[in-house]
This record gives C-alpha cells, sequence and structure tokens, in this order.
C-alpha cells in the first residue's frame, strides 16, 4: 500500500513520529473501527479518528440532535438540530477527512442486531450513557472476540478501561449486573461539565489507535478515572477476569444474546468509588 503524496502531507507529522512511522500509518489507513453513540463521548473519538486516517468508521446512533446535546457533543452545530446524528457525524468527518469511508448505523444496538454489526471491525467504542447499552456493548464483544474501550462520565469526573479478548477483565467482571431503574440520576439530572466527555472521549481515540499500531500499553487490567476538580488520574487496578462473571468467566451463563437480559433504564453509567 503506497501513500498519495497528498497522504504523506496529511500524515506527515504521524510518519515522522517514532512508534507510527510509515507502516503505522498504514496499519491505521487499514483498521476499522465503530463507535457506538455520536453523542458526548462518541463526538471527539470520532473527530480524532477520522483525523488520523482511520480508514473505515462506522457510527452507530439511533437519535437524532438535539440542542441540549451542542453543550458538549462538538461534531454536532446548531444547524445540524433535528438530523439523525449518525448522518450530522458523517459530515463533519468528512469535511475533515474526505478519505475516511463512514457506514452509518441509524439505529439503537439490540441483542439481534449487534453482534453482525460488530463482526466487520477491529475495535469498538462504546460510548453510549445507559447501563443497559454498556452491558449489551461488553457481553456481545465478549462472546464475539472483540476488544472494546468503555468509558463513562458524570460531573466532573470520568472513567476508562479496556477489553482485549484473554488479556484482563471485561466490563461485567467490575460492574456484575445492571443496577436497577431510579438506583443513579439520569445524565439530565446529574448533569456533565461540557468538556469532561472531550477529555474521556480522546483517551478512547487513543486507546483505540494504539491498539491499532500494536503500540503502548492499553487500559487491560485497570480503570484510569480523572477528577476534573482536582486535575488528579488515578489508575485502578483489576488485574484479573472474575471468576463468576456471568459471560466470561468458568461458569459464565450468558452464551448468547437476549434481548430480556438488557432492561434500558436510561441511567448515566459511573463506577461509585470513582467519583470519591
Amino acid at each position: 500500500m503506497a501513500l498519495t503524496e497528498e497522504q504523506l502531507e496529511r500524515y506527515s507529522r504521524h510518519i515522522v513520529l517514532k512508534g507510527v512511522g510509515l507502516s503505522g500509518q498504514k496499519k491505521l489507513l487499514e483498521g476499522k473501527v465503530l463507535v457506538i453513540g455520536a453523542g458526548g463521548l462518541g463526538s471527539p473519538a470520532l473527530l480524532y479518528l477520522a483525523a488520523a486516517g482511520v480508514g473505515m468508521l462506522g457510527i452507530a446512533d439511533g437519535d437524532r440532535v438535539e440542542l441540549s446535546n451542542l453543550q458538549r457533543q462538538v461534531i454536532h452545530d446548531t444547524f445540524q438540530v433535528g438530523q439523525w446524528k449518525a448522518e450530522s457525524a458523517e459530515k463533519m468527518i468528512h469535511r475533515i477527512n474526505p478519505e475516511v469511508r463512514t457506514v452509518l448505523y441509524r439505529e439503537r444496538m439490540t441483542a439481534e442486531n449487534i453482534a453482525g454489526i460488530i463482526r466487520e471491525y477491529d475495535f469498538i467504542i462504546d460510548g453510549v450513557d445507559s447501563f443497559s447499552s454498556k452491558f449489551l456493548i461488553n457481553d456481545a464483544c465478549v462472546l464475539e472476540k472483540k476488544p472494546f474501550c468503555h468509558a463513562g462520565v458524570r460531573g466532573f469526573y470520568g472513567q476508562v478501561m479496556t477489553y482485549v479478548p484473554g488479556r484482563g477483565p471485561c466490563y461485567r467482571c467490575v460492574f456484575e449486573e445492571i443496577p436497577p431503574a431510579g438506583e443513579m440520576d439520569s445524565c439530565s439530572q446529574a448533569g456533565v461539565l461540557g468538556t469532561m466527555p472531550g477529555i474521556i472521549g480522546s483517551l478512547q481515540a487513543l486507546e483505540a489507535q494504539k491498539y491499532l499500531l500494536g503500540a503502548g500499553e492499553l487500559l487491560t487490567g485497570k480503570i484510569l478515572t480523572f477528577d476534573g476538580l482536582s486535575m488528579k488520574f488515578r489508575a485502578v487496578s483489576v488485574p484479573e477476569a472474575s471468576p463468576g462473571c456471568r459471560v466470561c468467566g468458568k461458569e459464565a451463563d450468558i452464551r448468547r444474546l437476549r434481548e430480556e437480559e438488557y432492561q434500558e433504564n436510561n441511567s448515566c453509567e459511573w463506577k461509585r468509588e470513582g467519583a470519591k
């Protein structure tokens, strides 16, 4: 695969970078990343992956742009209010980098459709904001042996972790079960500082690029938390998968996806100790 003169100029800062270089840029150009959720987390992830030249970006979101989204969902603008988020995101991506191939899924991920969708990709980014969707993404990725990066934001706090098959715990190992509806405040009730998804979503894009490049250490076996008020990062070690995990444990009972397992509660996910 030979790069064009335009590509050599566009990605010149990657090409001169030790750890990327020409061979690494080719890996990015051949990479396929699916971003589930074109909202607060998905916005910076999609923007940076497109700018980096990731060859194929899947954009999965069944919602339309609302005015209240614009405080944090920076891939959309005022003129896109009312449009499908996937289509709005695609327009911005192609303004940044017209070479990127985009595949749109204007639908909610369900137990019936998610496995067939994620099979086409090298890496998955969880940019959703409900517990049920996060557990669905995790379980699908574990069963299909797909690496993915989870993130959550709330208020001034954020967290990130990455799952790679055979390398440490999955999301369900740590959080176990979908909490009862109403146990946690919704995003609209709790609020989130608009900058926080930008920081955390950018870390997810970084994890995806590192995975495609085979560079550095991924956030496997640990949860990285960030407190925006104190400007402190903290890595919480979770070195091993849980033997009792229902999807990756020795006696796992989730062998296939069933819709009744993932009851929607629309609550913003957040690991409680991360907010201390």
